[in-house]
């Protein structure tokens, strides 16, 4: 099956692109990479009647420090972070992540600005980001806001984008030294959608710890402290409540029990990962 026929803009500029925004009609959709509205186009999923293609803006992928952190423009690619072309404020962290995500021809044109404002609870820059504690950078004809993953991910394929605006940029705080971080999913094969995933992130210094359930079919389950391994951040010596995880599961809406077994397992293993 081929896309419906639609209107295709290039703007030259993020401002270009929020004018085209401005006056476009309902469902007009932006591109940056493609690697998820492309196949929704060829199967009619959605068929807009415009497509603001913003690939090609330099201004959204240029990276730049900002006090402790690192600003992000939405049109990096994954093979970027993957790559190193970026600094790395979080001790191999992207580089990792970004290593895992589908295959290299993806990587190659998927973008972080995408994966975001398309919110798939599959996608790992979703539960990594909210986990890292970074925010959004939105653009519009009002103005620029920010907002915090968490806030600006509100369920399967939702977020807080008003009509108008664009994702332009993710801030990432930097990870002291001492911080741990876990990560897993699980997949039928590799390069797949994953159907359960967990980022853990223990900060020893501050006691401080978040750990972020995702692929499931609400927004992440975000837990911020230590109840899942024994209230241990500072010896991190944990004794991982299984039982307590999975009644997170439950009232999460997870009602299959072998789903929540593998959310579990897939958690027990990005915990051990960040106390080791």
């Amino acid at each position: 099956m081929k896309a419906a026929s639609f209107n295709y803009a290039r703007p030259q500029s993020v401002s270009d692109a929020v004018g085209l925004l401005a006056k476009a009609e309902d469902g007009t959709r932006i591109m940056a990479g493609g690697q998820s509205l492309g196949p929704m186009l060829n199967l009619r999923l959605v068929q807009p009647p415009l497509i603001i293609d913003i690939a090609g803006l330099a201004e959204l992928r240029s990276v730049e420090r900002d006090g402790d952190a690192l600003v992000i423009g939405a049109c990096v690619t994954h093979a970027d972070i993957e790559d190193g072309r970026l600094p790395d404020v979080t001790h191999g962290i992207l580089p990792r992540i970004a290593r895992g995500i589908a295959y290299r021809a993806v990587r190659n044109r998927g973008t972080i600005g995408g994966s975001l404002g398309h919110a798939d609870p599959a996608a790992d820059w979703v539960t990594t980001l909210t986990a890292l504690g970074a925010s959004v950078q939105l653009t519009g004809a009002p103005g620029r806001r920010d907002l915090a993953v968490t806030e600006f991910i509100q369920g399967v394929l939702q977020t807080a984008l008003r009509p108008g605006e664009l994702v332009t940029a993710i801030r990432l705080p930097s990870l002291s030294p001492t911080a741990r971080f876990g990560y897993a999913k699980a997949c039928r094969k590799p390069g797949e959608f994953a159907h359960a995933m967990a980022a853990v992130l223990i900060e020893p210094d501050t006691a401080r710890s978040r750990i972020v359930i995702g692929a499931i079919d609400t927004t992440p389950i975000i837990i911020d402290d230590s109840s899942l391994f024994g209230g241990a951040t500072s010896h991190l010596t944990p004794q991982f409540d299984r039982a307590l995880a999975d009644r997170r599961l439950i009232q999460a809406g997870v009602a299959d029990p072998a789903a929540r077994h593998i959310h579990v397992s897939v958690l027990a293993r990005a915990i051990a990962e960040a106390a080791a």
